[in-house]
């Protein structure tokens, strides 16, 4: 199951608070990045592995990005699963984190990452690296992954990066399982 058949568009609802100074999107505050900014808090996730720190930033990007595309499919009435998958691409390409695309199986499934924010601004800042370093991808494809399919966030998702463009490829891919857990 992939977007191919679908031809949904993300819809961007930009507001500026000038009294606040606030960035919203779609109705959520937002903080506008740069490739140096996300390689320095990832930089001090891997900084702090004997804390769990590339765990914790995923974890945070999971928690962070799930309710906003499950609002927005609620609140946009998307149902059909392609649509959601095409939704999930968009608004990752639209947030600046590259380009992803999905590929879903029962219970499994695939993210080709053919640009990565995080990645390319790791190499820029630092050059190649011999371990992986993209887990805010990594978050979002689980919080993508849960919101697709209706699973219960507490699901038990494994996500492996087995390729990695931070480490020499020329495209990142994680591999996606799951078990049941559905939401109805």
């Amino acid at each position: 199951m992939t977007s191919e058949r679908s031809n949904v568009k993300f819809e961007a609802v930009r507001e500026f608070d000038l009294k606040r100074m606030r960035h919203y999107l779609n109705g959520t505050q937002t903080v506008l990045h740069c490739h140096h900014y996300a390689s320095l808090f990832t930089q001090l996730a891997c900084d702090a592995k004997h804390l769990n720190g590339p765990a914790l930033l995923s974890e945070a990007a999971a928690e962070t990005l799930y309710p906003i595309l499950k609002d927005y499919y609620i609140n946009n009435h998307i149902m059909e699963f392609s649509d959601r998958i095409s939704i999930a691409e968009q608004y990752f390409a639209f947030i600046g984190l590259g380009n992803i695309r999905f590929e879903f199986a029962p219970e499994r499934g695939t993210a080709i990452l053919r640009h990565s924010h995080i990645d390319e601004g790791w190499l820029k800042k630092w050059g190649a690296n011999t371990e992986r370093v993209n887990f805010i991808g990594e978050g979002f494809i689980r919080a993508a992954s849960v919101a697709i399919f209706d699973l219960r966030i507490d699901a038990e998702i494994t996500i492996k990066e087995t390729q990695s463009i931070v480490m020499g490829a020329s495209r990142s891919k994680f591999e996606i399982k799951w078990r049941g857990h559905y939401a109805g």
